[in-house]
């Protein structure tokens, strides 16, 4: 059942006076105005309302969402719990407080598949980013298209088990009353759009994760959506992209919000945490430490990784975002955590007193299944216990360190692909762990620092809000120069890579690397 819980924090960012550099003129608009972020995650839904002229969140409202899981792999949602999230977090938030916002920008969760009927009513669960009972719909989609390799060649990118392509088969297969009435196809921020404007529009960066998007020309691709259903015409289930969109009056006056107020088109949460994370030009990396880990970077031209190791995926700011993404990340610690029933200074605590390697306990967090890699059946392994480091702390500390590993393989396709890893900039609730900082920035061999705000994919969101406001109150600003007036690097969070520690977990790596080898075949 879905959990109303409430977790409700107000966040000050003050910052430093040096690089305040608002002009009088953006001063005198953004004044007494407030741009609202939301944020579809896996475990909750989460609003801020930032404010541009002080640069700081005035407030912040999470709501938790329940997650429908089953031992075949399925992960499934209602999209009605969202929109109660959404009301929770809103009836949380001082009018005062909302009566100020001017526009809204909402990022989601990618991949997950809302299918709509005619009239806009949600037809079945939505199958999650994490789902990977999908597996044998991957490999009839790949067989169609000519295997991994052509698919690639073709749009880009193969299909990956959690993909939206595979979803939409497996509903035909496996739901065909409701697929029978399938009029829209939608993701989840595309839905919460919906939801806001009564306007039915997708984004270029958040459909790219579809796997039904040939990201060179970012146009619909006839074969795919011809492998799935050669008799319905499912191009005309996909709505138009950038439409632009308004607050509809009832929807405004649900939420205590002033109607008619600009939505930005809004995008998936990694499209919107490198917006967040001022991620928005060459050279810059960043890390997202949730429950899926993902290493991505901007990119003026598509970048296709020959070891389809990387998603070749635009970015929601015109150019591309090339992404690895790990299925277990947070979720491999907060696994062990609770399995030990340890809260999280106490897991803090572990990690900081254990030595690097955990004692020989090495981990494959692959709890969830696995994309990078590619092993979506793969089940979590734990290696090198024995009678003596067979304790919390080790386990805690390599389950860590596990996650981390599939990180660095997400840095090495990178630089393997001609991205230069100057600097890591973190978000993610990891990402305040200063033990995961430092740990980092060893396994990676780069320096890791976090940035202010500290609101990832939501911060990207309200961006993107004051993006759209810029250009329709007759100020526009590129979206570059909004990340470089607003989004800061907090130097007390700078990690160096210690020479040390980078020399030993370079051969730990290749333990992992090793591990991880010798157990593909047990789960293909």
């Amino acid at each position: 059942m879905f959990s109303k819980k409430l977790t409700t924090k107000t966040y000050k960012y003050q910052p430093d006076k040096k690089t305040q550099t608002m002009t009088q003129d953006t001063t005198q608009i953004y004044q007494e105005k407030t741009f609202i972020g939301i944020d579809i995650g896996t475990q909750s839904v989460k609003v801020i309302f930032y404010d541009a002229h002080t640069q700081e969140i005035k407030y912040s409202s999470r709501s938790e969402l329940s997650l429908n899981q089953e031992a075949n792999g399925s992960s499934e949602q209602l999209a009605e719990w969202w929109l109660d999230a959404l009301a929770n977090c809103m009836a949380d938030i001082p009018s005062e407080i909302k009566t100020s916002a001017v526009a809204i920008g909402v990022s989601g969760q990618q991949h997950g598949f809302v299918p709509l009927d005619k009239n806009g009513k949600v037809l079945a669960p939505v199958k999650l980013w994490c789902d990977t009972s999908t597996t044998q719909e991957c490999d009839e989609l790949m067989e169609a298209m000519g295997g991994n390799n052509a698919c690639a060649d073709k749009l880009g990118n193969p299909i990956m088990p959690g993909y939206t392509a595979s979803k939409i088969l497996w509903l035909k297969k496996n739901r065909p009353e409701q697929y029978d009435k399938l009029h829209t196809i939608l993701l989840p921020h595309d839905y919460l759009n919906f939801h806001l404007s009564g306007t039915l529009s997708m984004e270029y960066g958040d459909a790219s994760g579809t796997g039904l998007l040939n990201i060179r020309t970012r146009q619909w691709d006839s074969e795919i959506l011809n492998a799935i259903d050669t008799e319905k015409d499912l191009l005309k289930c996909l709505p138009p992209f950038g439409i632009s969109s308004t607050l509809s009056p009832e929807i405004a006056a649900l939420y205590g919000l002033n109607p008619n107020i600009p939505i930005a088109c809004g995008g998936g949460d990694n499209m919107m945490a490198a917006i967040g994370t001022g991620n928005v030009d060459n050279d810059v990396v960043t890390v997202s430490l949730g429950s899926s880990g993902t290493v991505y970077a901007h990119s003026d031209q598509a970048i296709i990784d020959e070891h389809q190791r990387l998603a070749a995926f635009c970015s929601s700011t015109n150019g591309w975002l090339p992404l690895l993404c790990t299925m277990n990340c947070t979720l491999s610690t907060e696994l062990i955590r609770h399995l030990f029933n340890r809260d999280i200074e106490q897991l803090e605590q572990a990690v900081k007193e254990t030595p690097i390697g955990a004692n020989g306990v090495l981990t494959l967090p692959f709890f969830n299944g696995e994309r990078s890699p590619n092993l979506p059946k793969a089940k979590g392994t734990i290696l090198g216990l024995d009678a003596l480091n067979t304790t919390p702390e080790n386990l805690l500390r390599s389950a860590m360190e596990g996650a981390s590993f599939g990180l660095r393989l997400g840095i090495e396709a990178l630089k393997d692909n001609g991205i230069k890893v100057k600097q890591i900039r973190l978000t993610g609730g990891g990402s305040k762990s200063a033990s995961w900082r430092q740990m980092l920035a060893d396994i990676c061999d780069t320096v890791v620092v976090q940035v202010s705000p500290d609101e990832g994919a939501a911060f990207g969101a309200a961006l993107q809000a004051l993006h759209a406001y810029s250009n329709v109150s007759g100020n526009p600003k590129d979206i570059k120069t909004l990340c470089a007036e607003h989004v800061k690097i907090n130097e007390s969070s700078r990690h160096e890579p210690l020479k040390e520690s980078v020399e030993r977990y370079d051969a730990i790596y290749q333990e992992y690397t090793r591990a991880v080898d010798a157990i593909s075949s047990f789960y293909q």
